[in-house]
């Protein structure tokens, strides 16, 4: 397929993605972590966009919902085309913000997991400090009156890129949000949930076409922020990593 073919957000996705080392380094930290996470077996990657994740763990089964070189399976997230119990792991980064449905989703997820298995994900974080830059430097809206759990109306002309930055903190980003979910979907249970993204990434300008974070100090800063108390972490984090596990 030529790459006249593709969306060009995905083109530029992929050149920022070659271009930046820092950006490299710190989403291999993601998906490790993502993948410790999961037990051993087979994962599946939903909204894999560009396929890096391939460049970490080559057999993941990836999936998104445009074609790029290195996605196996084209598909919906809510419709996913595997059996039962196929996989012991699901891993995403940045995706559940732009899913429709992601209630709809994540009974769709757990679906396809074994008893046990793990659903891993990294998300914007709506937290003192970050939201407010979310809100005001970043393309992606951030709409914090929204119900993740109201019923919607499938939208067939939706955008893949559309997107509410909100909707992670609005499902799991308080207790209270926590247990809604796992009343609402009982065989699902929110075993962890980490503040990440605290000065390398946000340094780093992400996908943007600059960066304040040399490669050489990636390493070391990911180091500091894991030393960085969960009482201040939890006001300044730009993301957050939640895992639920399949009863």
């Amino acid at each position: 397929m030529s790459a006249s073919a593709f969306d060009q957000r995905q083109i530029n996705h992929r050149s920022q993605w070659e271009k930046k080392e820092s950006v490299r380094l710190l989403y291999r930290d993601f998906h490790r972590q993502l993948l410790e996470n999961c037990p051993d077996g087979s994962v599946l990657d939903i909204g894999g966009g560009t396929a890096h994740v391939k460049d970490f763990r080559p057999d993941i089964v990836s999936t998104d919902i445009l074609f790029f070189p290195g996605i196996d399976v084209v598909a919906d997230a809510h419709r996913l085309p595997f059996r039962d119990g196929s996989f012991t792991g699901v891993v995403m980064l940045d995706v559940l913000h732009h899913l429709e449905r992601p209630i709809e989703f994540l009974q769709e997820a757990s679906r396809v997991l074994k008893p046990g298995g793990r659903l891993a994900m990294i998300e914007p974080a709506m937290t003192t400090i970050a939201r407010r830059f979310y809100h005001y430097f970043h393309a992606e809206p951030v709409d914090m009156n929204a119900d993740p759990f109201a019923p919607i109306t499938i939208n067939p002309n939706r955008d893949p890129f559309d997107a509410n930055q909100a909707i992670p903190s609005l499902l799991f980003g308080t207790p209270a949000a926590r247990r809604r979910v796992e009343k609402v979907l009982p065989w699902l249970r929110v075993r962890n949930l980490k503040w990440l993204s605290l000065f390398a990434y946000p340094l780093s300008g992400g996908f943007q076409s600059w960066s304040l974070m040399p490669p050489a100090l990636v390493r070391s800063t990911l180091a500091f922020e894991e030393k960085v108390p969960e009482a201040i972490r939890r006001q300044i984090a730009f993301r957050m990593m939640v895992v639920l596990e399949r009863l």
